[in-house]
């Protein structure tokens, strides 16, 4: 049996799983030390990106606590006169950064993605065909969607299977 490599990526909008698992009934919250320790210890990833819509200074604690939970963050390039005024919409930014980490040939060896949204699904379906593709983390089975229906089960899973390890108690 093959050994599983230790370079795998994580790739977490951050938008997709906060409101995946704050707006659930019942809601809850995910410890984000204790699901980076999971991702490391259940996907082998070793650097874990975590993506927001926009830098907010009165947000300052909870960027404080994603990086002390060994997250690096990615804030989406906006226009200062319409910060506030959109959404910050990080999807073409994760699927750009895998691109090119593809494309300039950087040593890792799978991705783990967590969101549920569908406009990662070509992206799946590509990683999955490159065999650089570990698994798609779904917030909830609400915000997973439908466009995955047809990916095998072996690619996916909700964290609310996993939400005894990783809530925020």
């Amino acid at each position: 049996m093959k050994k599983e490599l230790k370079n795998n990526l994580a790739f977490v909008d951050g938008q997709n799983l906060y409101r995946g698992t704050t707006l659930t009934n019942p809601k809850w919250k995910v410890d984000l030390f204790r699901f980076r320790k999971y991702l490391s210890e259940k996907y082998n990833v070793e650097k874990a990106y975590y993506f927001l819509g926009f830098l907010d200074e009165s947000n300052q604690d909870l960027y404080d606590e994603i990086q002390e939970a060994g997250f690096v963050i990615k804030f989406r390039e906006h226009n200062s006169a319409m910060i506030g005024k959109k959404k910050g919409n990080v999807d073409s930014d994760i699927i750009f950064d895998i691109m090119r980490r593809m494309y300039q040939k950087e040593s890792f060896n799978k991705i783990v993605l967590v969101s549920g949204d569908g406009d990662y699904k070509m992206l799946v379906d590509f990683l999955i065909k490159e065999d650089k593709f570990k698994k798609i983390l779904f917030p909830n089975k609400d915000f997973a969607s439908s466009l995955y229906k047809n990916i095998t089960r072996v690619y996916f899973d909700y964290l609310i299977n996993i939400k005894h390890l990783i809530e925020k108690k």
